[in-house]
């Protein structure tokens, strides 16, 4: 089991992962000011990378084709996990930016 700092940290560092991957985060807040949650967008390839991080354990990251019109509410979402920060960024972090798991590769596709 893992101690709440060892946690923290590795959120931290994985925040920090996807900052140096391209990540662009906004920070939307209430009508007093706080905080609501961070959110990161990253376009790369031919899909666009979502994660709504609203605390600890609630996060939810998302991977939809670059065409989707509304990253917020897709109506297409090739990928996602919802959940504890620590195991959502891992898992957004290990997705290959060359392809969506579960998705069928054309053999010579460019």
């Amino acid at each position: 089991m893992t101690s709440s700092a060892e946690s923290a940290h590795s959120v931290e560092t994985r925040l920090r992962e996807l900052l140096d991957r391209g990540f662009q985060f906004i920070n939307p807040c209430d009508s007093s000011g706080e905080i609501t949650a961070v959110v990161g967008v990253r376009a790369h390839d031919n899909v666009t990378d979502v994660l709504w991080l609203r605390d600890e354990n609630d996060v939810l990251a998302m991977r939809m084709p670059s065409e989707e019109e509304d990253f917020l509410s897709p109506s297409q979402v090739l990928w996602s996990s919802e959940g504890a920060a620590h195991r959502v960024l891992a898992e957004l972090i290990e997705l290959p930016d060359d392809r969506t798991p579960g998705m069928l590769l054309r053999v010579g596709a460019a």
